[in-house]
């Protein structure tokens, strides 16, 4: 017997919210299997979907650290565990795959062991599994990815994580072009110094798109959804990103901007059939630039990761 659990991926920073905003979608996502086992200490024994790309041992894996430290925090570090880890969407995606499978690893031991910690409990431990591929402690893919819904966090540090209202008929589209960008490298582009009218335009933007969340108007989510620091300096890193988000405005949709550190970009519109035509329009400006892409179309996922 063992417990099995689907962790979703997210898009984090949501464009204009670097590190503090992040939002679960249905697919792609992660699964992992927790099994107990008489060889004392936590052992990943299968690794699928992965070209071989993801080490074996614990402390170098997102999901094997996640679990570590949550046995520790029991005071099971000994106990014998076995993990399967089933990587479903590709790495390195800017869909948050490391953090998608230290989610499911997490919540799948705590199942197994029937600790009764509760999904907000597990959550320093899912992001110290995620720091191991991203390589900084921050929770804008692992909180949505645990909790579901569109989350915004306070202070990293703490782990001060809210749940934002999710307006009615809202809508992500996700283009994946078959590209590969590694969040330490896209973060280490990053210049340190920020100029104070873009701070200031940006700290407006930030705080318009969380009103227009819980006042479900989503044309101040459209007119708030610009990002002005992050995206001009990642943007280079995707080819044909300028043509790919604007065929996603023409096609009505509210904004348009990278995926966590990219390469995958994201659209979010109010209704599914502007989300269509926005997945189709993008896909067609990547193949202009004779790049392959795979689109998903989702809701926001309000349950986040579950038992399976």
């Amino acid at each position: 017997m063992g417990i099995k659990v689907f962790a979703p991926a997210s898009i984090g920073n949501i464009g204009v919210g670097f590190d503090i905003l992040g939002m679960a979608i249905e697919r792609p996502g992660d699964e992992v299997i927790a099994r107990k086992s008489d060889t004392p200490g936590l052992r990943i024994t299968k690794i699928t979907g992965h070209n071989g790309k993801l080490p074996y041992a614990v402390e170098q894996n997102t999901a094997g650290v996640a679990a570590l430290r949550l046995l520790e925090h029991l005071g099971e570090s000994g106990r014998g565990i076995e993990l399967e880890i089933h990587k479903k969407m590709p790495l390195g995606s800017g869909l948050g795959s490391s953090a998608a499978s230290a989610v499911a690893a997490v919540l799948a031991v705590s199942e197994l062991l029937r600790t009764g910690l509760g999904k907000r409990e597990l959550l320093p431990f899912a992001c110290a599994g995620e720091q191991v591929a991203s390589g900084g402690f921050h929770a804008d893919n692992v909180a949505p990815s645990l909790l579901g819904g569109i989350i915004l966090i306070r202070d990293n540090a703490t782990l001060d994580v809210h749940r934002l209202h999710v307006p009615r008929g809202l809508y992500a589209t996700v283009v994946y072009p078959q590209l590969q960008v590694l969040t330490k490298e896209a973060r280490a582009i990053l210049k340190p110094e920020v100029p104070l009218a873009d701070y200031v335009r940006q700290s407006a933007n930030v705080a318009g798109f969380i009103v227009g969340c819980f006042n479900g108007d989503v044309g101040l989510i459209g007119r708030s959804l610009r990002d002005d620091i992050i995206e001009p300096q990642r943007a280079g890193l995707i080819p044909g990103f300028r043509d790919v988000q604007a065929a996603a405005m023409a096609e009505g949709v509210l904004g348009c901007s990278i995926s966590g550190a990219g390469p995958s970009v994201f659209a979010l519109s109010a209704n599914s059939l502007i989300a269509e035509n926005a997945g189709q329009a993008m896909q067609r400006a990547f193949a202009r630039h004779q790049i392959e892409s795979q689109v998903f179309l989702s809701p926001v996922n309000q349950e986040g990761a579950v038992i399976c």
